[in-house]
């Protein structure tokens, strides 16, 4: 959940850079929501709660995608690779699997590095 309210507290930020874990957290907690969505709206009849939820995380799925494209070292432009008939989506779906691009980019520094380095030192 930790993710998920990181990426919406991010509303509409395209620049820098996002995990794959960011990334795929969000994503799965997208599809969470609206399945159980789903199920409300078929249960009572109505077709309106999916189709919201889909219009309020549409902007920040976006720009969760373009900082996981950009930490991949890759500009936002590849979203639009999606267009292309099922090669262009599962394309885009290697991309987003990638592991991050080492060291500071010119998108930023790596999110990865910096989680490493602020983790508190453990006992062995």
């Amino acid at each position: 959940m930790e993710w998920y309210l990181k990426v919406l507290r991010q509303y509409a930020h395209f620049e820098g850079r996002a995990r794959r874990r960011e990334y795929w957290y969000f994503a799965l907690f997208n599809v969470l929501v609206a399945l159980g969505l789903g199920l409300i709206d078929g249960a009572l009849g109505i077709g309106v709660l999916g189709p919201l939820y889909s219009l309020a995380v549409l902007i920040p799925g976006l720009a969760v995608s373009v900082r996981r494209l950009h930490d991949t070292g890759r500009s936002g432009w590849w979203l639009l690779i999606a267009l292309v008939p099922i090669i262009g989506v599962i394309v885009l779906l290697v991309l987003m699997c990638l592991d991050s691009e080492a060291g500071a980019n010119q998108y930023g520094p790596s999110p990865k590095e910096a989680a490493v380095a602020t983790r508190p030192a453990t006992l062995a």
